[in-house]
């Protein structure tokens, strides 16, 4: 794609850092080279010639990030959440993973998550496929068409998982990997590749070892899951007794950051040793509220890891969590946090609006370089909301507006225009 020279006018809402939202009522957003020059009351002498996209009245906001969805578990969103995780992983994900061996049937049911995503507020995704080497290719060849951007990670899991899903050892799951990266290679603009052993429980030492290896070769990111579930918690402990805690378990095998880019999902359970860790490591959160809330998993201590100066970022979880809106995943981060305050610890207070919102975007896009702020220098995403709908008689400001259309979901039907990368996406 041509990138092209154009500014957005509108009532331009972003997080310049965490604590503060910055709204400019009739602005201008100007992109130059898919590159964002900033945001001006008045549009520069330089850029009167770009081409101007009135969107007046409508909120202009940096696009959302996901940092940790799956994308075989959207067939099944909304469903189970009677169950907690290690139950529902058993009851409902791998025997639903295990369909995507098929090729016909990842094609459907890829698509339909691909064409979801791209008509959602999500500009970047970090995304969990599943064991299967030609269906995680089927699943970048379609995100690739979106225009978003995502990390896609063809799964690992040699141990602890059904016989039609579990590979058959960690050379073969090595080799697949490796297998997968070639199939790949010089092939996608916007769709790159990640590390995932799917959890510690399901891989085993000698895998460990292995992806440390590819990791290192292709200079790849990693993701995985950690401290989700007390049961979890337990098993790790019980599968990895030399480990000194969870995360130690992929540290051992160079998994979680340093020179290894590294997200990890829900970190609910974490000990102070492993708290510091993450913190001297690099390694980003992925706060999922969502789904930590249907498995009845607990809360993510979000307001410790933010004064560690931990990475956070949002993640939706589908399916765990039961939709791909980051929009809900930002109301329900500064709900649990209230509760986690009021019923945990009175040191965390709860999160802010503001603070809810940089994370989703600013958070997030720090996973994928200079994303999720307007400001000069950074990639050019944006999601244009009309909520003329929502606004009701009276004038209020943008920020409440925006709060608003945050808590109602606007998401799901008011995204007017979106661009990544200072593309439009073609929405549906």
């Amino acid at each position: 794609m041509v990138k092209q020279n154009f500014v957005l006018k509108g009532d331009i809402c972003y997080s310049p850092s965490l604590k503060e939202l910055k709204c400019v009522k009739n602005g201008y957003l100007v992109c130059k080279d898919g590159i964002c020059e900033g945001v001006f009351e008045k549009l520069l002498p330089e850029y009167i010639e770009f081409p101007l996209i009135d969107c007046s009245g409508m909120l202009v906001v940096p696009g959302m990030i996901d940092l940790h969805i799956h994308a075989p578990q959207f067939t099944f969103r909304g469903m189970g959440m009677d169950l907690e995780l290690l139950d529902w992983l058993k009851t409902y994900t791998f025997p639903e993973e295990t369909k995507y061996a098929d090729v016909d049937y990842s094609r459907m049911a890829y698509r339909e998550f691909a064409h979801t995503m791209k008509n959602s507020a999500t500009t970047r995704a970090v995304v969990f496929a599943t064991v299967h080497r030609e269906a995680t290719v089927m699943l970048m060849d379609l995100l690739e068409e979106t225009g978003l951007i995502t990390y896609v990670g063809k799964v690992n899991m040699d141990s602890d998982a059904p016989d039609d899903l579990r590979e058959e050892s960690a050379e073969i799951s090595a080799f697949d990997t490796v297998g997968w990266l070639e199939d790949i290679e010089g092939r996608y603009v916007r769709t790159k590749p990640i590390i995932t052993p799917r959890f510690l429980p399901s891989c085993s030492e000698k895998l460990l070892n292995e992806l440390k290896e590819i990791r290192e070769k292709y200079d790849l990111p990693v993701q995985s899951h950690l401290s989700e579930n007390p049961d979890e918690v337990a098993l790790v402990k019980k599968l990895f007794p030399k480990a000194a805690f969870y995360g130690d378990g992929y540290d051992r095998y160079g998994l979680f950051g340093k020179e290894a880019k590294t997200v990890m999902a829900h970190c609910v359970y974490c000990t102070d040793d492993e708290v510091e860790r993450i913190y001297n490591n690099g390694v980003f959160v992925a706060h999922c509220p969502t789904s930590n809330m249907n498995l009845s998993s607990g809360i993510a201590p979000i307001r410790r890891f933010l004064e560690k100066g931990i990475k956070v970022g949002l993640g939706t979880d589908v399916g765990a969590g039961e939709c791909e809106s980051v929009f809900r995943a930002i109301g329900d981060t500064i709900q649990v946090s209230k509760l986690y305050w009021r019923m945990a610890s009175k040191d965390c207070a709860p999160l802010s609006f503001a603070e809810a919102f940089y994370l989703a975007t600013a958070g997030g896009g720090e996973f994928f370089g200079k994303v999720g702020k307007f400001e000069k220098g950074f990639e050019f995403d944006a999601v244009v909301v009309d909520d003329y709908e929502l606004s009701g008689l009276n004038e209020i400001p943008i920020i409440s507006r925006l709060e608003r259309a945050i808590y109602l979901e606007a998401d799901n039907k008011y995204i007017y225009k979106k661009y990544v990368g200072g593309n439009e996406i073609d929405l549906d």
